[in-house]
């Protein structure tokens, strides 16, 4: 899972360093978010407590959040859009009660740069022999040099495989 460091508010970049995936429960669990920087921290720090909650179970703890996100009238506020994986199952949550997971090629984006790198990762996997790896910095790179809102500066945690 990657990240650029962009943080702009309106037309401003704010902060150019900023990490947008971190690793939850054991570390085995990658959470990556766009939107409301506080928002999406804020439901980072919702969904460690549903994972606690429901001892490690991701499926479970991703839907109870997403309930709770479309009917708490609090949490209904934050504009964030999460994508939040470990190594079986990943899934796309919003606040607008959408809970999907991907097609077969197993690729999800979010953000400013979301259809830029999505659509490169996809034509990689197709078309290249590429690592995993190597394909999420070639998709970031080349959303970077197309998104006025996305940047260089890439985080990128990996789930080791069991």
């Amino acid at each position: 899972m990657a990240s650029d460091g962009q943080v702009t508010l309106q037309n401003t970049i704010v902060k150019g360093t900023a990490s947008k995936v971190k690793r939850a429960g054991r570390g085995d669990t990658l959470v990556g978010f766009a939107g409301g920087a506080a928002d999406g921290l804020a439901l980072y720090t919702r969904f460690e407590a549903k994972l606690d909650e429901y001892q490690g179970n991701l499926e479970r703890a991703v839907i109870e959040l997403a309930k709770d996100w479309r009917t708490d009238r609090v949490l209904r506020q934050l504009q964030a859009v999460m994508l939040i994986a470990d190594q079986r199952q990943s899934f796309l949550m919003s606040g607008n009660g959408d809970l999907m997971q991907p097609d077969e090629d197993g690729v999800l984006a979010i953000g400013s740069g979301a259809n830029f790198a999505l659509a490169a990762a996809r034509a990689l996997l197709r078309h290249t022999d590429l690592s995993a790896r190597q394909v999420v910095e070639e998709a970031m790179t080349i959303a970077a040099d197309i998104c006025v809102f996305t940047n260089h500066n890439l985080t990128i945690e990996e789930l080791q495989a069991s």
